[in-house]
């Protein structure tokens, strides 16, 4: 096992960080790491916004749902999907908007910029953890993107998507067990037996009951399969696909 591959599967979300900013050239690394994934068709499809400004960053934590490690944090990324400078590049060509618009505002251009920005976004947590840094996803920015497009002053076209803390850890979690691989890696054609697909969650339910019980010193039991079903329960974000229709990246 090389030390890529060890970096890769000991990661783990990092909540509290120590108050040491990142240097210039860590930021810069983690972007052009970024920049190294993959993109569909050499069309880079997204933007990095570094946030730096703490009252930005304490801006931001609060419409993501309070959460203080956005605001205290060594360095805060957003990835945002981005099909602006493609409607620039157009008129560099002197090709009018009118010929790319529908191209512009697909459904599947839309999906381009966020496969794009979660490409360059794994790409950059490895290469944080590889530096000995701490990462946390930030999902909570969709709470209420029309305020966060305002702080980060993102134009049409442009869709902040997530965020990403970087920094020195200050704590050392535990680390969540993934699922098992024969519950999600399938060979030729999609598994049909739902009822051993079952049987293998409930061994996978008991693993991670034991893991909050221990966690929590035995405040906690859920199983995944428990929270899973809350979350699916509770419809959020629900006014995604205004929100898009409004900044002319309508799901058609």
């Amino acid at each position: 096992m090389n030390n890529t591959i060890e970096t890769i599967l000991n990661h783990r979300s990092i909540r509290s960080f120590k108050d040491i900013p990142l240097t210039d050239e860590q930021i810069t690394m983690i972007v052009r790491c970024a920049q190294s994934a993959a993109t569909s068709s050499y069309l880079q499809v997204y933007s990095i916004i570094g946030v730096k400004d703490p009252v930005k960053k304490q801006k931001l934590a609060e419409l993501a749902g309070n959460q203080d490690y956005v605001a205290n944090n060594g360095h805060f990324f957003v990835f945002c999907a981005d099909l602006n400078r493609h409607k620039l590049a157009a008129e560099l060509e002197n090709v009018p908007l009118e010929d790319i618009v529908e191209t512009l505002e697909s459904t599947e251009k839309f999906m381009v910029g966020l496969i794009d920005a979660a490409l360059a976004a794994q790409n950059a947590v490895i290469s944080a953890e590889s530096m000995g840094l701490g990462i946390c996803f930030i999902g909570g920015l969709r709470n209420n993107l029309p305020e966060v497009a305002n702080v980060l002053k993102t134009p049409d076209r442009v869709i902040p998507l997530f965020g990403l803390c970087v920094g020195v850890p200050d704590q050392q979690p535990g680390q969540k067990q993934r699922l098992p691989m024969e519950n999600l890696y399938h060979v030729d054609e999609y598994m049909q037996d739902d009822e051993q697909f079952k049987q293998q969650l409930s061994r996978y339910n008991e693993d991670i009951s034991n893991y909050y019980q221990k966690r929590t010193e035995g405040k906690r039991s859920h199983t995944w399969t428990e929270i899973v079903t809350s979350k699916m329960t509770k419809p959020v974000r629900m006014y995604m696909k205004d929100f898009l229709n409004n900044i002319k990246l309508p799901l058609k």
